[in-house]
């Protein structure tokens, strides 16, 4: 059965009579007469009872109306998403995350990638880093937001959004110095609650060293995944921390802030943009661009 015989059929409904239907649909009364007594006829029921006075449905029809609605209104959507795929205006769009990049970076993006291309499924995924790298791999996640550097596998493009400083985080009852700050022979005595070395082997190996060559005894105490499930370790007094300063944006509680006296000595945090490289633009390409124009290297 042809779509266009499903639509004259509600055409016919809606008008009430063949005549006006046909003039709405813009085709002559015995085309869309022919076209109906083609579609009863595969049918093996009358849809309609003919007077001069209009169309009336049968019971058969009846029955049948919201279901063709439903597929006609299902078929226009497959339709319309099909074409913006085609134009790259639709689909679906995987991003993973870190969840510092969720509090300055991706709220602006999204609403600007919402905005131009709205028939996008959008899923989001916050995870660590060696589990982004993993979907990237096999290309689960289209697009990563994590620290680097990292090692990936394939053919990759890299762009880096932002770089900032380390930040101590400590329970709340550390005691406060003049200046406010804290060292880092402080920092290695209470032992450091930091992500395992195969999240951020360089990082965690930079970390440690600063902590030695400060005179104290780097060593991690507790292992978390999760730079939330750090902050809950600390605030349990399990150790101390160095995260990123855009750490503070998750207001955690039972834990403080302070600047790290040495932090020279400290390597910077370099938050990336990764995503596979394809011969023709992607969806990724789309929304790596607006992460890039926003953190001001586009």
């Amino acid at each position: 059965m042809e779509t266009r015989h499903l639509r004259y059929f509600l055409a016919v409904v809606q008008a009430g009579t063949l005549t006006r239907a046909a003039e709405q649909l813009g085709i002559a009364q015995p085309a869309l007469s022919q076209a109906l007594d083609r579609m009863e006829r595969q049918l093996g029921v009358k849809l309609f009872v003919r007077s001069r006075s209009g169309a009336r449905l049968t019971p058969a029809g009846e029955a049948i109306v919201e279901e063709v609605q439903m597929g006609l209104s299902r078929i226009d959507s497959a339709t319309h998403q099909a074409r913006q795929v085609g134009k790259g205006l639709g689909g679906r769009l995987t991003i993973g995350f870190v969840a510092t990049g969720a509090y300055r970076i991706l709220p602006a993006a999204l609403q600007t990638f919402r905005a131009g291309m709205p028939d996008v499924h959008v899923s989001l995924l916050e995870l660590s880093n060696s589990e982004q790298v993993a979907k990237l791999e096999d290309s689960t996640l289209d697009l990563a937001i994590l620290f680097t550097p990292v090692e990936v596998n394939g053919s990759m493009k890299q762009r880096v959004l932002r770089r900032e400083r380390l930040i101590a985080v400590l329970p709340c009852d550390f005691p406060a110095a003049e200046d406010g700050k804290v060292g880092l022979k402080e920092l290695a005595q209470r032992g450091l609650v930091f992500a395992p070395r195969e999240q951020v082997p360089m990082m965690r190996a930079e970390i440690l060293s600063a902590l030695r060559q400060a005179g104290g005894d780097g060593r991690v105490v507790q292992e978390a995944y999760r730079i939330m499930a750090v902050l809950a370790c600390v605030a349990g007094h399990c150790g101390v921390s160095l995260l990123p300063q855009a750490t503070r944006d998750l207001g955690f509680p039972g834990v403080q802030f302070r600047e790290v006296r040495e932090s020279r000595l400290l390597p910077l945090v370099e938050l990336s943009v990764i995503w596979p490289a394809r011969s023709r633009r992607t969806l990724a390409d789309c929304f790596a661009d607006i992460l890039i124009t926003q953190a001001g290297l586009g």
